[in-house]
Order: structure tokens, then C-alpha cells, then sequence
């Protein structure tokens, strides 16, 4: 039975509440332990209880700016009356509107309360998850009115209500600060949308939470389009002077893009599904069961040296098998092993050795976005992309082996300072021979 409460405790007293909501709570805990229906109760009780609400609010504002009726003080007076209309929830209610106006100045005198209530609850936010989560503008009316009396849930109308809403959430993701984050690990990945890409960058904190650090519309993943991304991201606050790693796939734009915008500050790991698969695409399928294991066995060595060399041994078969299965194997190889490489191989590489993090990311962006039968424009696509990723995003977990991420920082921030060191060795150096 669910938990009403129908009171509260100001002392040791308990404050009354009205009659008439006791007795529809009492009610509608009745029709629960009776298994009738709880939501037509709730219409027949809270709605009206709800709306009458609603007037006495109204009235009691009236008669603090106009005095008692027929009272004639002060400047402000009544005004007739007109049909207007607020939001329960989500949903639109007609109501009658006392007008009040300053004989004055002629001017109309809106009712705070009337203005407050015209903006749905939660400012669409149920209007927006419903539609995310595939309830049609059409069939909104007969799955989600509370009252028969309840208008403004046309299809035109919710659509309209959810561009307004979604354009605030693609603002939200595309301006919020990120100065107050100590970014660790950036995960960049695209997913496509018929001809064009939406890129999205997740980054995790020295916490492990993961926040969505940005999405970016483009045709093909190049390195000056992501570079200018990644300047935006860095305007709004992104910290990366003690390191951050990259965890991407195998693309040569993003690589690129970040060398030139994070230089020294910035260690790349390879994702190694994606350069498993790449090597494997070569091959026919009984070599592509042997190979794949052989891949994953060198992958799982605990020290650089022995997975170094593992892979050495298997690109030397390769070679015998297929050379170009084997200069697949040797491109971007030593990037597939920078875990091993700053020894965190045991207490990280299950998170930070594919981008399998970001790619659960976008196969659950799928559910809201796959249904879509035609993107009408890039906004649209833009505008859903940031609303599912926004809903997603308090539910993510934190990154598996987070306790570590402590350490990863140490490491990076060893090597942005050996990096440092000797790029400012090398200009003096060349200096020196210049003179």
C-alpha cells in the first residue's frame, strides 16, 4: 500500500488537514487494498480538489490587490471576467480568470499566481520523457489525460511543446560549464544518423562518474572539424594541463585532432576491439577464430614486455598468412598497449582498453533515436541526440576500477611533466646550435 501522507508534525502537535483530502486519500488507499482502479479515483477526487485549489488561490491574490468586492479602495479594480486556462502536470485545464485593472493608468494587472500556473510542472520535462521514450503526439491524448475537460494535447501542440524543451536540453549540454569537473579519461565516438555523424566526448572524473562532455554534427570524422569541437569544450572549462587519456577507435581525424589541440597533455589508448576486428576482417573464418583468441591472449599479458612481445610473434605469423592482416596488426599497435605501458594494466584495462564505455553509451541512445522513421532537419537530430543523452546520463554507472583513477592521475601528470621537460631540452638545444 502506498505511503500517503496526510500529515505533519509542527512539535509535538500534529496540523490538520482538510476533511474533504483525508477522506479522498482514505479513499483511494481503500480502492488499492480493494484492487479497483486508483487513477480513476484520482480523477474523481484530486482533480476537482485540485482545480478548487487553484480558485481559492486565485481569489485570495484578487482580493489582495483589489480589497473585498464592492469594496471600491485603493486604485485597482475588478474587471470582468475571461476563459482561460492552466497546467496540472502536464496536462491543460480551462478555467475562468478574474481581470483586474488600474483605473488609473488604464493598465491590466496580471494575477502572479494565473502566470505561474500557465507553464506545465516541471517545465515539459513529462511531456519530453514520454515522447523520448516513444509515445506518439497522436495517441497522447487517450493515454495521458487525467480529465475529460483537459485541451492543448494535440499532435501539433506536443510537438511543439517538445522542440521547445529539447532545444533547451541541446543548450543545457552544449553550454554547461565543465570548470568544476577533474577530467581524467575522455571516450570520443560517432554514431550515424543516415548521411551525417553526431560525435559525442565522455568524460570521467577523478570519481569515475561519467559526464557527457559535448556533441558535434559533422559528415566525416576530420581533424579540423573535431578540433574546433574540442576548442568549444575546452571554452567552457575542460582542465587538461595534468593529463588527460583518450580512449578512441582507430579514426586518423580524431587522433589527429587531438595531437594538435592537447599536444603533450594528451596519452591516447586505442581501443582494442576495433584493431582486433580490423585484423581479422582479412582473414577467412577458420583463421579468424584462431587469430582472434591469439589477439586476446596477447592483449591479457599483465606486463608491457610480455604483451609486446606476444603481438611481435603473432605479426611475424601473420605475415606468413596474410601481409595485410599483419600491417593492419602493426598500425597504431603501440597505442593498444598505453595501459601497459603506464602499469595500470591490472587495475584499469577491463574500463580503458576499448570503447565499450561509450558504446553502451550510444546503443541505449538508440532506443530513443532508432524509432525516428525521417530526421527532417540537422536540428532535430541535434535536438534528440542531446534529450536522450541528458536522460541518460544520472542513470550511468561509475567506471569499473574508479578507485584507480587516483593513480591514473599521478601517472599522467609524470609524463605531461617528462613531456614538458624535454620539449623545452629540445628548444634550448636548438637554440644553442643556432647561435
Amino acid at each position: 500500500m502506498p505511503n500517503f501522507n496526510v500529515a505533519k508534525r509542527r512539535g509535538k502537535a500534529k496540523v490538520k488537514v482538510s476533511v474533504q483530502r483525508k477522506a479522498a486519500m482514505r479513499r483511494i488507499a481503500d480502492s488499492y487494498s480493494e484492487k479497483f482502479d486508483a487513477k480513476i479515483m484520482m480523477i474523481q477526487e484530486l482533480i476537482p480538489l485540485g482545480l478548487r485549489a487553484v480558485m481559492e488561490e486565485l481569489q485570495y491574490e484578487v482580493k489582495c490587490l483589489a480589497g473585498e468586492k464592492h469594496s471600491r479602495v485603493g486604485n485597482i479594480a475588478r474587471w470582468g471576467r475571461q476563459n482561460g486556462s492552466i497546467y496540472l502536470r502536464d496536462q491543460k485545464v480551462p478555467i475562468p480568470v478574474q481581470r483586474l485593472r488600474d483605473v488609473v493608468t488604464s493598465r491590466e494587472i496580471p494575477l502572479a499566481t494565473y502566470q505561474k500556473l500557465q507553464r506545465p510542472f516541471d517545465d515539459d520535462e513529462g511531456v519530453i520523457r514520454k515522447l523520448l521514450h516513444g509515445l506518439s503526439t497522436h495517441k497522447y491524448r487517450e493515454s495521458s489525460a487525467l480529465t475529460a475537460e483537459v485541451f492543448g494535447v494535440s499532435a501539433s501542440n506536443l510537438s511543439r511543446r517538445f522542440k521547445q524543451g529539447s532545444a533547451e536540453k541541446l543548450k543545457q549540454i552544449q553550454e554547461r560549464s565543465l570548470s568544476g569537473e577533474d577530467i581524467v579519461v575522455v571516450f570520443i565516438d560517432g554514431k550515424r544518423y543516415a548521411d551525417d555523424e553526431i560525435m559525442v566526448a565522455v568524460g570521467v572524473t577523478i570519481g569515475g562518474d561519467k559526464i557527457i562532455l559535448g556533441i558535434e554534427q559533422t559528415h566525416r570524422e576530420r581533424a579540423d572539424v573535431i578540433e574546433q569541437w574540442m576548442d568549444r569544450i575546452i571554452t567552457r572549462g575542460l582542465r587538461f594541463e595534468d593529463g588527460i587519456l583518450f580512449v578512441i577507435d582507430g579514426s586518423k581525424g580524431i587522433r589527429k585532432a587531438i595531437d594538435r589541440k592537447f599536444g603533450p597533455h594528451a596519452l591516447v589508448q586505442r581501443c582494442r576491439w576495433h584493431k582486433r576486428e580490423n585484423v581479422v576482417s582479412y582473414l577467412n573464418d577458420a583463421q579468424q577464430v584462431v587469430i582472434r583468441r591469439r589477439l586476446q591472449e596477447a592483449y591479457a599479458e599483465p606486463t608491457y614486455q610480455k604483451a609486446s612481445a606476444a603481438l611481435s610473434h603473432l605479426h611475424r605469423e601473420l605475415e606468413k598468412v596474410n601481409i595485410s592482416a599483419a600491417n593492419s596488426l602493426l598500425e597504431g599497435l603501440e597505442e593498444t598497449l598505453t595501459i601497459h605501458k603506464i602499469e595500470l594494466f591490472g587495475d584499469l584495462a577491463q574500463s580503458m582498453n576499448t570503447t565499450n564505455c561509450i558504446e553502451s553509451i550510444m546503443s541505449q541512445m538508440g532506443a530513443y533515436t532508432d524509432k525516428v522513421d525521417r530526421w527532417h532537419n540537422s536540428g532535430q537530430i541535434l535536438r534528440w541526440t542531446a534529450t536522450g543523452l541528458l536522460d541518460i546520463e544520472p542513470r550511468l554507472h561509475r567506471i569499473k576500477g574508479y578507485r584507480h583513477l587516483k593513480s591514473l592521475r599521478e601517472k599522467l601528470k609524470e609524463i605531461v611533466g617528462k613531456k614538458l621537460q624535454k620539449g623545452s631540452t629540445s628548444i634550448v638545444q636548438e637554440t644553442v646550435a643556432v647561435s
